[in-house]
């Protein structure tokens, strides 16, 4: 089947605000992806240093607990 004229007229201008609008959604795809990036990154650092301080006053408490019982030991 053969297309008429009128009936590829609509693609052709389809295809044309396609291509016209292509660099524009893939300037603001890649906004959106820095950005996103961006607070993830921010979260993940947030969520790593939250868990390191914990873990530092853990050790504080061990060392706080083991240098008690070398004194008591020790006397």
């Amino acid at each position: 089947m053969e297309e008429s004229a009128e009936s590829s007229r609509p693609r052709d201008l389809r295809d044309r605000l396609k291509a016209l609008a292509q660099p524009l959604v893939d300037s603001l795809d890649a906004r959106l992806r820095e950005q996103v990036d961006a607070r993830v990154d921010e979260r993940v650092e947030q969520a790593v240093a939250d868990r390191l301080a914990v873990i530092e006053r853990a050790i504080a408490d061990l060392d706080r607990q083991v240098r008690a019982l070398a004194e008591r030991l020790g006397d």
